[in-house]
C-alpha cells in the first residue's frame, strides 16, 4: 500500500477513534444538592466565582475581580463597608458605579425570596385560596404562622414571603405552582433568562443547601427585574398584611413589613436574609431626584454596621455620585444575557494545505487525487465529532398549573429566615 493511502487509513481510523458516544445531556451552569450535607458556615476564604456559560464575566471584563472597584470620578468610598461581597449599580441605565467581589457565589439566604416572588408572581393567579397543610406549619425557619387547614389567597401568601420572609408561604406558593421541584426549576430558568448565572436556586425559600448560591451582582440583577414588574414591585412596600383566624387553631393577626430601610427616602423596598452559612445578606433600592439605585450587601455581620446600614451608607454614596460618570461594568438585559449562552467560538486552526504530489520508494503518485472522496470523508467525521461532545441544555417548561384551573406555569431553625 503507497503512503498516501496508509496516511489516509490512519486518519480515518484515528477520527473514528476520537468519535464519543450518544452526547449527553447536562446542565451549562452549576445545580444544588439537595441530598449533601447541608453548609452551616461560610465558605472557607472567598467563595467560587462565578461567570457564564460561555466562561466569560457578565457585565465587563472590569467585574472579574475579587477586589473592590469603583468608578473613576466617584467620591470616596464610605467607611464601615464590612461585607465581603456588595454591589451597588443606576437600575435604570444598568451601570454599575462600584463593587467588591460582584460575582462571588455566596450563600444568599432569604434574599433568594426575591426570585421567587419574580418567578411565580405571574404565573399564579392572585385570588387562587391555598390550604395550609402540616408541611407548611412545621417548615424550617421563619415562619410567618400559616397553619393547616386554614385558608391564604395566594395575594397574602406573597406578602408573607415578602414583609416576614414566610418559609411556610414559601412552601405553599411551591406547592400550588406545581411542587418544591417544578418552582425550583422555574426560578433558575428566571435566572438565566436573566443573565444571573451565578445564582443557582435549590429552595423556594433560600434556606441553605449544597450548591446553592448567588452573587452581588445577581441579587442586583434580579431586584432590578422585581422592580421593572410594577405589580410584584408593589409587595416590596407593603407595610402591614393579616393573617385570617382559624377557628381552634389559631387566632388572626398583623404581620409587618421588616425592610429595616422602610421609610428612608425614596426607598422602593428590601428583603433580608440570614442563615449560619449564608450569615447577613440585604438587598434594596431607592429612587431619589430622578435616579434609582439598586444595591446588594451579602455574607457580612451585624456589627460594626448591619447589612441595611452599609447599604444604606452605599445608597448615599451612590446618590453623590456625579450624574454621567462611565460605570465600571453594567447589569446586562435579557438580550444582552443571551449571548452569554452560547460557547465561545474555539480559535480557528491554520489550514494544511493537501499535497499535490507524493513520491516514495513504493510507488509514485501524481497530483491527480486517487481519493477524492477523503477530505469530505474527514470534514464530515469532524462534524459528528463536533456534534457529539454538544452540549444538550435541558429547558424547563414555566407554565405550571394552579389548583382549580387558575394560571400558572443554616441558621438554628428559630432565627434562618
Amino acid at each position: 500500500m503507497d503512503r498516501r493511502r496508509r496516511w489516509a487509513l490512519a486518519a480515518l481510523v484515528a477520527a473514528a477513534v476520537a468519535l464519543p458516544g450518544p452526547a449527553v445531556a447536562e446542565d451549562a451552569r452549576p445545580t444544588a444538592d439537595p441530598g449533601a450535607p447541608t453548609p452551616t458556615a461560610p465558605h472557607l476564604g472567598l467563595p467560587p466565582q462565578g461567570s457564564a456559560p460561555d466562561g466569560r464575566t457578565v457585565g465587563g471584563e472590569a467585574l472579574d475581580t475579587r477586589a473592590t472597584v469603583v468608578a473613576r470620578g466617584a467620591p470616596a468610598l464610605p467607611q464601615g463597608l464590612a461585607a465581603n461581597g456588595w454591589l451597588v449599580a443606576d437600575a435604570v441605565t444598568g451601570d454599575v458605579l462600584a463593587a467588591r467581589d460582584p460575582h462571588g457565589r455566596y450563600y444568599p439566604a432569604s434574599t433568594l425570596k426575591t426570585l421567587t416572588l419574580l418567578t411565580l408572581h405571574p404565573l399564579l393567579d392572585p385570588a387562587t385560596v391555598v390550604e395550609g397543610t402540616a408541611e407548611d406549619e412545621n417548615v424550617e425557619g421563619s415562619r410567618v404562622g400559616l397553619v393547616q387547614g386554614g385558608r391564604y389567597p395566594v395575594s397574602l401568601l406573597f406578602e408573607a414571603l415578602i414583609l416576614q420572609s414566610g418559609n411556610d408561604a414559601a412552601n405553599a406558593l411551591a406547592r400550588t405552582a406545581g411542587g418544591v421541584e417544578v418552582t425550583v426549576a422555574a426560578m433558575n430558568e428566571t435566572a438565566e433568562d436573566l443573565g444571573a448565572f451565578d445564582t443557582v436556586a435549590g429552595t423556594p425559600s433560600g434556606l441553605d443547601v449544597a450548591g446553592q448560591s448567588s452573587s452581588p451582582y445577581d441579587l442586583a440583577l434580579i431586584f432590578r427585574a422585581v422592580l421593572a414588574d410594577p405589580e410584584a414591585a408593589a409587595v416590596l412596600t407593603v407595610p402591614t398584611a393579616t393573617i385570617p383566624a382559624v377557628e381552634g387553631r389559631s387566632p388572626g393577626f398583623q404581620i409587618q413589613n421588616q425592610n429595616p430601610l422602610a421609610g428612608t427616602p425614596g426607598n422602593l423596598g428590601g428583603k433580608t436574609g440570614f442563615t449560619d452559612a449564608a450569615r447577613h445578606t440585604f438587598v434594596t433600592a431607592a429612587e431619589r431626584d430622578g435616579r434609582r439605585l439598586v444595591v446588594s450587601v451579602m455574607d457580612t455581620e451585624n456589627v460594626p454596621l448591619r447589612a441595611a446600614d452599609q447599604a444604606a451608607l452605599l445608597l448615599d454614596w451612590g446618590f453623590a455620585v456625579p450624574a454621567g460618570v462611565a460605570g465600571v461594568g453594567r447589569l446586562v438585559d435579557p438580550a444582552e444575557a443571551a449571548v452569554h449562552l452560547r460557547p465561545a467560538p474555539p480559535p480557528a486552526e491554520p489550514e494544511r494545505p493537501w499535497p499535490t504530489e507524493v513520491r516514495d520508494d513504493d510507488d509514485a503518485t501524481s497530483a491527480a487525487d486517487p481519493w477524492p472522496w477523503l477530505p469530505l470523508g474527514l470534514g464530515g467525521l469532524a462534524l459528528v465529532a463536533a456534534g457529539g461532545t454538544a452540549v444538550v441544555r435541558r429547558r424547563v417548561t414555566r407554565a405550571v398549573t394552579a389548583p382549580g384551573g387558575s394560571r400558572s406555569a443554616g441558621g438554628s431553625p428559630s432565627t434562618r429566615r
